[in-house]
């Protein structure tokens, strides 16, 4: 096999496959050597040779045959450069720093590591999930898909994960960014006509995190490039965690085969906080401010009382207790259940919000597709008994409305009626997980 050879196979694939095709990935080909039926290219990234292989690798083999070589696969290698023998000796310059989770990328928050996470019942296994992905090794799950409300832990987790990646394996090149960010550098790209770096970058990293994917719902050219990304590294190996504000099937505008494959990995719901978490949350922050604030004292309850009064979101309940320890802090007073409420009253205010009766109806008859006068009406098939009671369920749960009260307002029915359909309810949702999720769904919808 000789150069003239491979001249010979690449006018035919130049024929074949088309003078830009030719020009943009045979052309920068350069043959080395045919050992074994392996045939040898020098090329000059990793991605071009990734690409040719996958792409043209199966047409350039047949070529090859066709004129009496014997070739079964193609590698490709990227020549080291030496210097030339003539220069003079320099000094060993310092490493050029390993890509890094915040190089590239978005910068990563040093508060936000696994020992500042606090784990309950209702993300234990998203932290399950993020430990065993930021422990390396082999594969397990891809993507990891994290998912939830708004102040849950997606981004601490992703920030962890990213921290503990690059303190175990410097080498790795983990890119963090969010899918904003994502978008925002593939347009650059496309008007600066720089679509190979670009492409070459993302499909260079060894783990990619990307932030708020739902925003690339509704843009074509952005979630085609994203799917053939997400290809391209799940085809090599390359881990993908992925984060949203709701599950791959309920992202609106999302292409349906980005859908498929969010969903091939291991999706996992970070569900809401409940007390204990709120406590706990609360109180590892008191730990943090009692450095920062040695001389003040907060009395028992207060946390307590925090934990609550707001329960929707993380981020509103660690701002809340900031403000309080600085405010108390300006007053030189003691943090009192008095003192919380005069600083606090808007937040508290705010985190008050009344769920309506009617409120609750109309939500589930638009969820389950019904009418609400079937709903309230007199009719038992279970295409409405099921949703009344689900309706029921959630006004005995997020109103302060008595039996009786809720009865009259599904109809004039009886408080026994709805205590039943309220323990039926309380029941489904443990062997039933479309009734749960359901549920799950429709109380995120209304606190919204």
């Amino acid at each position: 096999m000789t150069n003239e050879t491979w001249a010979k196979v690449q006018s035919t694939l130049k024929a074949a496959l088309g003078v830009n095709n030719f020009s943009s990935w045979i052309e920068p080909l350069a043959f080395s050597d045919i050992s074994a039926g392996v045939m040898t290219f020098h090329v000059p990234t990793n991605f071009i040779g990734n690409y040719v292989s996958q792409n043209f690798g199966d047409q350039i083999i047949y070529h090859m045959n066709q004129t009496g070589a014997s070739v079964r696969r193609l590698e490709f290698a990227v020549p080291a450069k030496s210097a030339p023998a003539a220069a003079a000796p320099k000094a060993t310059p310092a490493p050029k720093p390993t890509a890094t989770a915040d190089i590239s990328g978005a910068p990563l928050d040093q508060r936000f590591t696994f020992d500042t996470f606090v784990v309950g019942k209702p993300n234990e296994l998203a932290h399950a999930a993020a430990r065993r992905v930021a422990d390396g090794g082999p594969v397990t799950f891809n993507p990891l898909f994290l998912y939830g409300g708004v102040g849950l832990g997606k981004t601490h987790l992703m920030h962890a994960i990213a921290h503990e990646l690059k303190q175990r394996s410097p080498e790795l090149n983990v890119l963090y960014l969010s899918a904003e960010q994502f978008m925002y550098r593939f347009i650059t790209a496309l008007r600066e006509r720089k679509m190979m770096d670009f492409k070459q970058l993302f499909r260079s990293v060894d783990v990619l995190m990307v932030d708020d994917v739902q925003f690339i719902g509704g843009k074509d050219s952005t979630q085609e490039e994203f799917f053939h990304t997400f290809n391209a590294l799940v085809d090599g190996q390359k881990q993908i965690i992925i984060s949203a504000d709701r599950a791959p099937g309920e992202i609106k505008d999302l292409e349906e085969r980005i859908k498929s494959r969010l969903q091939c990995g291991l999706v996992v719901d970070l569900h809401p906080t409940d007390y204990e978490l709120r406590l706990g949350i609360l109180q590892s922050k008191v730990d943090v401010y009692a450095a920062q604030y040695p001389d003040l004292e907060i009395a028992p309850g207060v946390l307590e009382f925090l934990a609550h009064r707001i329960s929707t979101n993380v981020r509103v309940l660690e701002g809340a207790l900031t403000r309080l320890f600085a405010f108390a802090s300006l007053v030189g007073r003691e943090i009192t259940l008095e003192l919380t409420q005069d600083c606090l009253s808007d937040v508290l205010k705010a985190s008050d919000r009344k769920v309506t009766v009617e409120e609750i109806q109309r939500k589930v008859s638009e969820h389950y597709n019904i009418r609400l006068s079937d709903m309230i009406g007199p009719k038992r098939v279970r295409n409405y008994a099921r949703p009344r009671q689900i309706a029921m369920f959630l006004a005995k749960r997020m109103t302060s409305r008595s039996l009786p009260e809720i009865g009259r307002r599904f109809g004039g029915r009886d408080h026994t009626t709805v205590m039943h359909g309220v323990k039926r309810i309380e029941e489904l949702k443990v062997t039933d997980s479309q009734i749960a999720d359901d549920l799950e769904l429709l109380r995120r919808a209304l606190e919204e």
